[in-house]
């Protein structure tokens, strides 16, 4: 059994408690240690290790600060360069497509397209035979997954608000080529939730909407009604 728990999922800060009831993990370091103890009443003693998808600091920005309370982390090496921490005794260097153990939980890390070098998705398998897909900060995933019962997507803007709002100038053109080429769309994500073997899936998690161009009610919609799987979007 996986229970996820958002602590934040926003282009300001992203972290999220993930546990097999057995050793819990945190996904993401982009708000401070002091928030991630509040959100979880303090009780952060049992954190086994953090995983990092890359360095952006949305994603990555408090690094240090978990490595201080003593909690190893796994993140690839431009990773780790990027945040001046590859030689601190708690990172844990990781490679695309090379399997790896934290304890409960088999790991496999895949490249995803951002626009950040050394990024990273996560396949995640517990004991129990559960799995979870943990893919963010990607405007495209040339992988497909079998026997997931848990997926948490990004899914950043819908191309039709982008679109307006670059008409009525809330989104400059610069930054609407940007999100194009580094963030997952409403279209994408369906395209690959089609593409996937949903028949396990008992949640879908919506993370990392955009403040201006989402819409939190319709992306549930739309994909609850794809699927037919129970979706959450993430508290940001």
């Amino acid at each position: 059994m996986i229970k996820i728990q958002s602590l934040a999922s926003s282009s300001a800060g992203n972290a999220y408690h993930i546990t097999d009831g057995r050793f819990p993990l945190l996904l993401e370091c982009g708000i401070p240690w002091k928030r991630i103890q509040q959100g979880l009443n303090y009780e952060t003693s049992s954190i086994g290790a953090c995983l990092v998808s890359h360095s952006h600091n949305d994603h990555a920005g408090h690094i240090k600060e978990v490595l201080k309370a003593g909690i190893n982390c796994y993140m690839s090496r431009e990773t780790a360069q990027a945040k001046d921490v590859e030689g601190h005794h708690r990172v844990k260097i990781i490679e695309p497509e090379k399997q790896f153990m934290v304890s409960t939980w088999d790991i496999l890390p895949f490249p995803t397209q951002h626009d950040c070098e050394g990024s990273l998705g996560f396949l995640m398998a517990n004991q129990a035979g559960d799995k979870l897909l943990f893919l963010t900060d990607s405007f495209y995933c040339r992988y497909t997954f079998k026997g997931l019962s848990h997926i948490m997507l990004e899914i950043n803007y819908a191309i039709d608000i982008l679109r307006e709002n670059v008409r009525n100038g809330t989104v400059p053109v610069p930054m609407k080529n940007r999100i194009l080429q580094s963030h997952f769309s409403l279209e994408n994500a369906k395209k690959f939730l089609q593409a996937n073997d949903l028949s396990r899936v008992q949640e879908i998690h919506l993370i990392h909407l955009s403040d201006d161009n989402s819409d939190a009610d319709r992306f549930k919609r739309e994909i609850q009604a794809l699927t037919g799987k129970m979706v959450i979007v993430a508290d940001s």
